[in-house]
């Protein structure tokens, strides 16, 4: 694996790894209706953003990023024993408002045809 692509390999093992512990080992409440969008991983593999939209919009998100900061540790060990990395990385959660901007672009932009 070329190290100028590892950092970019291990996010995309990160994201699916994250993806399957939240699909069927955290059942707190405030994850459900949580997409996640993409991972971005330091050169060193010590730190990680973990992107997240939700369904519901910013209010829920909040409520998410709370539950995810309360898994964190749970959520490290797991990586670290799947992904077999020599430090398990620091996760930091972030809410993805480009889903959201999207669709009030979206939104706008319909807005604008139909007053023509």
């Amino acid at each position: 694996m070329s190290e100028a692509r590892r950092p970019e390999r291990v996010a995309e093992m990160v994201l699916r790894e994250l993806s399957a512990i939240l699909a069927r080992e955290l059942r707190d409440p405030r994850l459900r209706g949580v997409t996640l969008t993409h991972v971005e991983m330091d050169d060193d593999l010590r730190h990680g953003r973990v992107f997240f939209s939700h369904l519901e919009g910013t209010e829920r998100a909040q409520a998410a990023l709370a539950g995810f900061k309360s898994a964190r540790g749970f959520i490290r060990r797991e990586i670290a024993q799947v992904l077999n990395l020599r430090y398990a990385p620091e996760l930091d959660f972030r809410h993805d408002r480009g889903i959201e901007r999207a669709a009030r672009i979206d939104e706008l932009l319909r807005r604008t045809r139909d007053r023509r």
